[in-house]
């Protein structure tokens, strides 16, 4: 059985917004879905993929 993914959480900044991903803790990496249509389920990412998109986001590659 998939491991599955726990304490599911969004950012502070996104609380009135319903458009957002919500980010749900793995063992070895995190899972990502959709806020506003859990039931459509995740995707999953390793722990080394997580790390490359947080330092991608960190230093502003995504920033328009």
């Amino acid at each position: 059985m998939m491991e599955q993914p726990t304490g599911w959480r969004k950012s502070r900044l996104s609380s009135n917004n319903t458009a957002c991903v919500e980010v749900g803790a793995l063992t070895d990496g995190a899972a990502v879905r959709d806020s506003k249509d859990r039931a459509a389920g995740y995707f999953v990412t390793d722990r080394s993929q997580w790390s490359a998109f947080i330092g991608a986001v960190k230093c502003g590659r995504f920033e328009r």
